[in-house]
């Protein structure tokens, strides 16, 4: 989740840097060089910008080459991959491919016109037809092109402690009354409902990215791309119900870290969390027999609205740089493949675009069924400009709270703020 973004000057340089690419459509001219190896392989370079899955990564890379003896490709997964990738374009030196998370940089880069159109290629037909209707809602015109191969996911909803759910006789909730019936009953038995770790504000965006895309206005993101509409008048219901929940919470919630959380939860000192499936790797490391699982967030009491949200967390794409195309097909041809998707799946505790491919750990099980069946939504800020700081707003929002400032007042002074935030760096 952290460290799924390119930094905001990196994506400020990818606009600028179209041009000197050459590549807004794919030309032959726009200063391609093909590599080659002292074997007379073509060399193509894979740049990563998700520092975690390196080793998982490399493995599939080396499998590759070892498969033919046509390409080689080489793994470039730099420790800062945002600036290392903005002075690389200053340079005109795009990498042949890239793995990158479908979110804002993705978006940015579509938009620039560096990214290889691969709309037709049978391996999409490999993938699962709702994530590529996110990349599609990414693209300039929401237009539906394959500029990318959706390929790893995620799913962030409420982890929960299955022992201290069934010692309480809870059952799973499906509503947001439900989720509120259910805090009164573990509250009132001397059980902390949820733990919390807003000390580290980027945790406090699942519940909104879980809550916001289910209680929005259709088309918000365009209509507020486009200044048609505001998070005033749109999103108070979010925050109100986000109010309801931390009262359910330990009281010192806005002082806890994501580590500390984590370890605590691990414990049992809280029935629930509100947070996606790399959690549970940190929260296991601290008490690997802990019993956990996941449920979609019941956003609201509609139980068929409600969706596990899940993003396009990895991404294959081929930049219009790239020496040569074909053999970077190939490669793409052999990511998806089942075997090897399935590899990663397991390897990375993550989902799969890829059809056919299961995530089979018990621990997110509750989750399953809903991303099997396209049951999702993507995560909001993904549709937000670069450098929109959410989880800053949203952590001052809570500080005030805390304070004990009206929440009437609090909220729209929120949404106010959110609004201000997104016209400042919103670039049509």
């Amino acid at each position: 989740m952290k460290g799924k973004k390119l930094t905001a000057l990196a994506l400020t340089a990818v606009m600028g840097m179209s041009v000197l690419a050459g590549c807004s459509g794919g030309s032959a001219e726009s200063g391609k060089e093909t590599k080659k190896t002292a074997d007379g392989k073509t060399e193509l370079e894979l740049f990563s910008t998700k520092a975690e899955n390196k080793e998982t990564l490399q493995k599939l890379v080396d499998t590759y080459n070892d498969s033919q003896d046509k390409v080689k490709v080489t793994l470039t997964q730099p420790a800062d991959a945002g600036t290392v990738l903005k002075t690389r374009m200053t340079k005109n030196d795009l990498p042949d491919m890239v793995a990158m998370g479908g979110d804002f940089n993705y978006a940015e880069l579509q938009s620039a016109g560096v990214l290889t159109d691969l709309s037709g290629e049978a391996f999409l037909d490999n993938i699962n037809e709702s994530y590529m209707e996110m990349l599609y809602a990414l693209n300039k015109d929401q237009e539906e092109k394959s500029y990318g191969v959706p390929y790893a996911t995620n799913a962030s909803g409420i982890i929960y402690n299955k022992d201290i759910f069934a010692e309480n006789s809870i059952e799973i909730p499906t509503t947001f009354s439900e989720l509120l019936a259910a805090c009164e009953k573990l509250q009132a038995a001397g059980v902390t409902p949820f733990e919390l770790t807003f000390k580290d504000a980027w945790t406090i965006l699942p519940a909104w990215n879980a809550m916001a895309p289910v209680m929005q206005p259709e088309n918000f993101y365009t209509d507020r791309k486009e200044g048609k509409t505001t998070f005033e008048g749109t999103h108070e219901a979010v925050l109100e119900n986000y109010l309801k929940l931390v009262p359910y919470a330990q009281k010192d919630y806005m002082g806890t870290s994501y580590d500390d959380g984590n370890k605590k939860f691990a414990a049992g000192e809280a029935a629930m969390m509100m947070n996606g499936n790399w959690a549970i790797t940190e929260i296991k490391k601290a008490n690997a027999d802990v019993n956990l699982d996941m449920f979609k967030f019941p956003s609201t009491d509609d139980a068929e609205a409600n969706k596990v949200t899940s993003g396009v967390d990895v991404l294959l794409g081929i930049t219009t740089n790239c020496g040569d195309e074909e053999g970077a097909k190939d490669f793409i041809n052999f990511m998806v493949q089942k075997e090897n998707a399935q590899l990663y799946a397991e390897e990375q505790f993550a989902f799969s675009a890829v059809k056919g491919v299961e995530q089979n750990d018990p621990s997110v099980a509750g989750v399953k069924a809903d991303i099997e069946a396209g049951n999702v939504v993507d995560f909001p800020d993904h549709y937000y400009p670069s450098g929109y700081d959410l989880s800053a707003a949203l952590s001052n929002f809570f500080l005030e709270k805390g304070n004990g400032k009206d929440d009437a007042k609090n909220i729209a002074d929120t949404l106010k703020k959110l609004d201000t935030d997104y016209d400042t760096l919103n670039v049509n």
